[in-house]
């Protein structure tokens, strides 16, 4: 559980930015059935034009994930995660890989540390660039995933591509950057949940001595930031989800679904899918953090051999 050791040299902008987005694929192939099963229960309840009767009840995690395998087949349990692994090779690149880089552009000159203020401009920039640099990737995958909720007749993609294209013809380019806004919201809120509370938390149990900059270290970091995100982003993440998935005209626009489904499940609605949503981003933060902590000791060793 030690680890490689940190580097003496620290690693370069472009080994964090190769690091971030293989650890996220990583993370993605580890945690994606949970993903899967979020977007269910998030979108379920949904009112769709027209509504169908044959649409599949899900109760919980394990029991979503149990519908899924029994009525689709376990290969529904990843479906989308072509679009989810360009999303992270595209997405956390940017949005994990530079944000040590936009954090020291932030910080003042001659500053002994960095205040928390900087980290989050600087969790909020990264995570904002990178959706809208990924947002198509993103609206792929939550239509994939949400597909299956749907009878055969009504499933619109044969794969990632046709979908990209689809939705470009039907809806337009907009199309594929439906949802951006809340979309940025989400993942500025979700930036600094994840990489400023592990920043936090790293710092101060390495500061306190309690542990030293090892693969326990980081679980315990990772963990904890996988928590207060899911706490800060669940309700702008159910908006985002049921937006993504909204066929053209379903609703006018983000506020408007926003009220539908304040009106429709109340206050709680907002946090469908809560568990899953903890499950999966806490996992997938800890998978992440400690794969990327050591693929960047990895890589640093690796460019200094003779």
């Amino acid at each position: 559980m030690v680890g490689l050791k940190p580097p003496e040299v620290p690693p370069t902008a472009a080994v964090k930015f190769v690091s971030a987005g293989t650890a996220a694929c990583i993370a993605d192939l580890c945690t994606f059935p949970l993903d899967t099963a979020k977007v269910r229960l998030q979108i379920q309840g949904e009112v769709r034009i027209p509504r169908s009767s044959n649409v599949v009840e899900y109760r919980g995690v394990l029991g979503t994930l149990s519908t899924m395998v029994r009525t689709e087949g376990p290969r529904s349990l990843y479906s989308g995660l072509v679009a989810g692994l360009q999303r992270q090779m595209s997405f956390a690149s940017i949005r994990i890989g530079l944000y040590d880089s936009v954090k020291q552009l932030y910080t003042p000159k001659g500053a002994d540390s960095t205040g928390l203020l900087v980290r989050l401009l600087a969790g909020c920039t990264t995570g904002a660039v990178a959706v809208t640099c990924a947002q198509p990737t993103d609206v792929v995958k939550v239509r994939f995933q949400a597909l299956g909720a749907l009878p055969e007749s009504n499933r619109r993609y044969s794969g990632t591509v046709d979908a990209y294209r689809t939705i470009a013809r039907e809806e337009g380019v907009r199309g594929l950057w439906r949802g951006t806004m809340p979309n940025i919201a989400r993942n500025a809120i979700v930036n600094c949940g994840e990489l400023v509370t592990y920043d936090l938390i790293k710092d101060a149990l390495l500061r306190a001595q309690l542990m030293t900059d090892n693969v326990p270290c980081h679980f315990v970091a990772a963990f904890g930031a996988g928590f207060c995100a899911t706490v800060v982003a669940s309700p702008v993440d159910v908006v985002k989800t049921r937006y993504m998935n909204a066929g053209p005209g379903q609703y006018r626009n983000v506020l408007s679904c926003l009220l539908a489904l304040l009106m429709q499940n109340g206050l709680s609605g907002l946090y469908k899918g809560f568990v899953p949503s903890f499950l999966r981003l806490g996992s997938w933060n800890v998978v992440m953090f400690i794969s990327y902590e050591q693929l960047q000791r990895v890589a640093v060793l690796a460019l200094r051999a003779p």
